[in-house]
């Protein structure tokens, strides 16, 4: 027996392929992660150190105290070190914006940036900017500006010689040899000292090094602080890869779901030689075992080539990116991975098979009389399978309503999302093995639903209807697998729009704008308000406002909360800032905002006991002012205002008229537009003491990019199981056209078309999707919609309608893709041929 369908599964090697296709896509998944892992890894320890290979030692540590001025001396004249370099890196306060300082040579082993324009600093007061910065504060070879940093109150001036290179540019970096930025700043320490030694020097300068620098400061090799940093970076990768793996693990059940069903279909055509067999004296623990030996023969294969595949394109993909420049590192061999995927595809291939083997194994001898060699599939379920799925239903609403309980009170300030996200995580788990469970009965329902246009279409499309509803238990197998796909991917894409409104809402309270100019504590010349405000052509708005510390809140002789020295308060006019329309009111409405109402943050409301539509009086020394609260924020005001009113409020209330502050958007769009706006408000601060610019546009896009980056990488871990699923439409199409041989020839017969037939079975196909698609969603939005709450971060949810059709449309298109090749395999039968068949 066991040699008999081993055998036979062998010699037909293009139907092994087909039955195991989902595990070996599996396995070329897992195996593919863990090269992937490597080759991250190595990439991170080859390239991205912030420590050149040339450095030999490094003294410092940045859980000790720093080396000092003179230890950097004292290394210096050490025999045998050839270059010493002192790290460090100083705020430099420019009267039109900020410098980030670093000590750098510029030149030699050591040096991390490049020149490219002019020459490196060698004098007192020379620096070198990045290419970024240079456009970004207007400044060019030649350039003078005044800057302070530290101590150093008196502005001194800096002269730009020279433009380098540098790994990131961040739009404020500067450069300059460590004895100018030591000498320039006053300092005592550095952060640490890079030292290379001379050739064959190394060990003899690591013992004089330790014997001159202070005692307890570290010394340690170049090697091991490199390894250090690589090592900090890897262990991040390693935390992503947690995440990778769980959505490959779900990617990995999937294709164990896919394998039952495909065996189910293979057994099924089979049926009659599985009866002869009975009929010659095989028994059913025979059987079965025959049967899972062929599982584990095609999960062997399936594993190996998908291993084989992986590795392949793991070692290509690397050599073709170092071709084109980039520096990728190739993966290592790691063969027990290797073994492990391989055994782990058997193991998973035999335990799905094991269900369709029992079945198929308790075929009656008499089938054997049957003239058709397949028998149809079951299309109802057991009481006992009933049961259970019925159970499953009921511990999935359960654990959701345990959840829903769990979620946390508007006004609830300190809470653990940890117990509730597990009952989530649970629920869903349930609520799919309930699919799995329950799937047949849903079909026919939901078919009914979405298939009601086909069938309008008139005879092919309500074969095509017919050919899924007949065989449910088949669809709904396949369906289950697309449906958690699009759970998943649903689930991602809602959450992320959600959190996209949230970085938004917080972006219109921290970022309203693209530059904000301020005067760090005092007011701004009301030459810098109406330079800003004559720029039309870069800039496109300009919103000055006034900002006050010491606002209390009374009613009647006494005074609400219990801030000390009062609320932080701004007369910001939300009217004119497009950014607006992103904040969201925990009560009331901004709308309503104006002369005698105010708007406050929900610390200060709580703090002071106040809501929506509550009289208050606004106080500052002897001066008061009646108002009303119009709204509460759900979070912190614009700007981390605690109270925010009207202009006229607060001069009534005394405060100066001049200026502390102005917000500003930029006139064009993109880099180009920035740097125009950065260099309008340049010009408009001119040398006006004390007046500092943030460019707040960076803080949004790095925001943007975070958020984005975050979701486009959950999307494409989730898409690993719609691939699974695609691929099971496929070899389920594929085999049901092989079962369906007479069927075919018979419609043939009776006049239908070539294309006609292939329509048919493509259009079957695309149903897959449909139903999968229609589960996917329904359980996928509300799942969604708990997972935001859950998280506790008050973000709305926000369904993307677009996104999600375009999500169902493409899952539709896919699997119907996917039955293209089985319907031309099809349709290219001869008629005579087909009925011919046995069936």
């Amino acid at each position: 027996m066991l040699r008999t369908q081993t055998s036979a599964a062998a010699r037909r090697p293009g139907r092994l392929v087909l039955t195991g296709l989902a595990i070996l896509v599996a396995s070329f998944v897992v195996f593919g992660t863990v090269l992937v892992q490597q080759i991250t890894e190595r990439t991170v320890r080859d390239n991205l150190s912030g420590t050149p290979a040339a450095t030999d030692l490094v003294i410092g540590d940045s859980e000790q105290p720093p080396p000092t001025v003179t230890d950097l001396q004292h290394v210096r004249a050490v025999p045998g070190v050839a270059e010493a370099v002192g790290r460090v890196a100083i705020g430099v306060s420019l009267g039109e914006g900020y410098l980030n300082l670093q000590a750098d040579p510029g030149t030699g082993p050591l040096a991390t940036v490049q020149v490219v324009e002019g020459s490196y600093p060698e004098g007192p007061g020379e620096i070198a900017i990045t290419p970024r910065t240079a456009e970004r504060l207007g400044l060019r070879v030649g350039s003078t500006t005044n800057g302070t940093a530290g101590e150093l109150t008196t502005p001194t001036r800096l002269t730009v010689t020279g433009v380098v290179e540098t790994a990131v540019d961040a739009g404020s970096d500067a450069y300059a040899p460590d004895r100018l930025v030591i000498s320039w700043a006053h300092l005592t320490t550095v952060e640490r000292v890079d030292v290379r030694a001379a050739p064959g020097e190394s060990e003899a300068v690591r013992q004089r090094v330790t014997e001159v620098v202070a005692a307890g400061q570290p010394v340690r090799s170049g090697a091991e602080v490199r390894q250090a940093e690589a090592d900090a970076a890897a262990q991040e990768i390693g935390r992503l890869f947690i995440l990778v793996g769980m959505f490959v693990s779900i990617a990995v059940v999937a294709a164990a779901l896919v394998v039952t069903s495909t065996f189910r279909i293979v057994f099924a055509q089979r049926m009659r030689q599985l009866a002869l067999l009975r009929a010659v004296g095989a028994n059913r623990g025979t059987l079965v075992g025959a049967l899972t030996a062929e599982g584990a023969l095609t999960g062997f294969v399936a594993g190996v080539v998908g291993v084989a595949s992986a590795l392949a394109l793991g070692y290509a993909l690397p050599a073709v990116l170092r071709s084109t420049g980039h520096a990728v590192s190739s993966p290592g061999l790691p063969l027990a991975a290797a073994v492990a995927v391989v055994i782990g595809a058997v193991v998973i291939t035999v335990l799905a098979v094991l269900a369709p083997a029992l079945s198929a194994a308790r075929v009656s001898p008499l089938e054997a009389l049957r003239t058709a060699s397949t028998t149809a599939g079951r299309r109802g379920i057991g009481v006992l399978r009933l049961v259970f799925g019925l159970l499953l239903v009921a511990g999935a609403a359960l654990a959701a309503v345990a959840t829903i309980s769990q979620l946390p009170e508007p006004e609830q300030r300190s809470y653990d999302p940890t117990e509730p996200l597990l009952l989530l995580v649970g629920s869903g788990a349930l609520a799919f093995f309930a699919l799995v469970a329950l799937g047949p009965l849903l079909v026919r329902p939901v078919l009914a639903v979405v298939g009601w246009p086909l069938r309008q279409l008139g005879s092919l499309g309500r074969m095509s209807v017919g050919g899924i509803g007949g065989a449910p238990r088949r669809a709904a197998a396949v369906s289950v697998v697309v449906a958690l796909g699009v759970t998943l991917i649903s689930g991602v894409v809602i959450g992320g729009a959600s959190l996209q409104v949230l970085a938004e809402r917080e972006m219109a309270l921290s970022a309203p704008s693209d530059f904000e100019v301020t005067s760090n504590g005092g007011t701004l010349p009301a030459a810098v308000v109406t330079r800003a405000e004559a720029a039309r052509g870069a800039l496109s708005r300009v919103v000055p406002y006034r900002r006050i510390d010491d606002v209390t809140l009374m009613r009647g002789a006494d005074r609400l909360g219990d801030a000390e020295f009062g609320y932080p308060t701004n007369d910001l006019d939300l009217a004119v800032l497009p950014s607006t329309g992103d904040l969201d009111v925990a009560e009331g409405t901004l709308a309503d905002r104006g002369p005698g109402r105010i708007v406050l943050n929900s610390w200060v409301a709580g703090n002071a006991g106040l809501r929506a539509g509550d009289a208050v009086t606004l106080a500052i020394a002897a001066r008061r002012v009646d108002v009303r609260v119009a709204a509460v924020l759900p979070g912190d005001g614009p700007l981390h205002a605690g109270i925010l009113t009207d202009r006229a409020d607060l001069d009534r209330l005394g405060v100066p008229t001049a200026y502390t502050g102005l917000l500003a958007d930029a006139a064009g769009s993109g880099e180009d537009g920035r740097t125009a706006g950065v260099r309008a408000l340049r010009q408009a601060i001119g040398g006006s003491e004390g007046v500092g610019l943030a460019v707040l546009a960076d803080e949004r896009d790095r925001n943007d990019e975070v958020v984005s980056t975050l979701v486009w990488i959950a999307v494409g871990l989730v898409g690993l199981t719609v691939l699974i699923a695609v691929v099971g439409v496929g070899s389920t199409t594929a085999l049901s056209v092989v079962e369906r041989v007479r069927e075919s020839g018979l419609l043939r017969a009776i006049g239908l078309s070539r294309p006609g037939l292939r329509t048919m079975l493509t259009v079957e196909s695309g149903l897959y999707g449909v139903i999968g698609a229609t589960i996917g969603l329904l359980l996928g939005v509300p799942y969604a919609w708990l997972a935001v709450q859950t998280l506790g971060i008050n973000a709305p949810l926000t369904v993307p309608v677009l996104p999600l059709v375009g999500l169902f449309v493409a899952l539709i298109v896919l699997t119907a893709l996917a039955g293209v090749l089985p319907a031309r395999r099809a349709s290219r039968v001869s008629p005579v041929v087909a009925l011919g068949a046995d069936g």
